[in-house]
């Protein structure tokens, strides 16, 4: 019986001082990770300046963050800090699910925030309509939420049938699902094709349809006729296109290739989505963004007047 195995995850050193300190700085980096994030989503929530579809998006942007490294990084804290490498089978398939469906919705959302941004800034006077509340929900669901499921729901149909007989050893942090498909004894050309492809649709295609938002924001910002007015556009683009390039390089390195026997599995590539890119998100999106600037200044003056 397949889902009576248990892996073993062993990603990281084998000496248990060096494993005590990689696993502190985990579990410093995912509480920073989750104040962080909170903080954008609670300063949303609290300013009524905010309540506009960018910082719709933005909300629930952090909240991907925090659930994609939820669902990695507590493990990985727990196998070094407790030396708990064993993950059963259904925790594994779960962990490998969530961090595939989640990553798809995010990838998803960040080509509705571009979109977001093209309405604003090309099409400024017939924004309010293009982008109103119904419109907003519907791209969250219909295109991030649904495109994520439809993307993930077939891999990983496929990946729970395989049959797993003496290889348990997985050399990661975290179950991932071309790790899984290598360790599988049956015949998975099939499977690999399939994971390849839809790696391919939801970071290539969605990568296209950003770089595309993007030029037509470019070549609007440059014909604005003042400085200041193209400096407050690019300000207003800058932080979603850093995070941008940080996910779709590292995705794209680490699962677009054509098959799983040369695929080059480099755990520091994966921090990146896991860890890097959710740690400095709030950073990113507060720092470079004046009203956010604003409106956390209004809140801790609120606070202090409070105290």
């Amino acid at each position: 019986n397949h889902t009576a195995v248990t892996f073993l995850l062993l990603g990281f050193p084998s000496l248990h001082h060096q494993e005590y300190l990689i696993g502190i700085t985990f579990l410093a980096s995912y509480v920073a990770i989750l104040v962080g994030n909170l903080l954008i989503i609670a300063l949303i929530f609290s300013d009524r300046d905010l309540y506009r579809p960018m910082y719709f998006f933005l909300c629930n942007l952090s909240s991907l963050e925090i659930f994609v490294t939820t669902a990695v990084i507590p493990k990985a804290i727990g196998s070094l800090l407790m030396n708990t490498k064993a993950i059963s089978y259904q925790a594994c398939i779960t962990q490998c699910y969530f961090y595939s469906l989640l990553g798809s919705i995010e990838f998803a959302l960040l080509v509705v925030m571009s979109y977001d941004r093209y309405a604003a800034i090309c099409c400024p006077l017939q924004y309010p309509m293009l982008m109103n509340s119904r419109v907003c929900l519907q791209l969250l669901l219909g295109r991030s939420w649904c495109a994520g499921f439809l993307f993930t729901i077939v891999p990983t149909a496929l990946l729970v049938r395989l049959p797993f007989c003496n290889a348990n050893r997985i050399d990661h942090f975290f179950c991932d699902i071309m790790l899984l498909i290598k360790l599988s004894c049956a015949e998975t050309r099939t499977v690999e094709l399939i994971c390849f492809m839809t790696s391919f649709i939801i970071l290539f295609v969605s990568l296209i349809m950003t770089a595309m938002s993007y030029l037509y924001i470019i070549s609007t910002i440059l014909r604005l006729p003042s400085t200041s007015s193209r400096s407050k556009a690019f300000s207003t683009c800058s932080s979603h296109f850093t995070v941008v390039l940080l996910g779709y390089g590292s995705s794209i390195f680490l699962y677009v290739r054509p098959s799983v026997q040369h695929v080059s599995h480099n755990k520091a590539v994966a921090l990146i989505n896991t860890l890097i890119t959710p740690l400095m998100s709030p950073f990113i999106f507060s720092l470079r963004n004046q009203q956010m600037k604003d409106a956390l200044k209004v809140s801790l003056k609120r606070n202090a007047t409070i105290s």
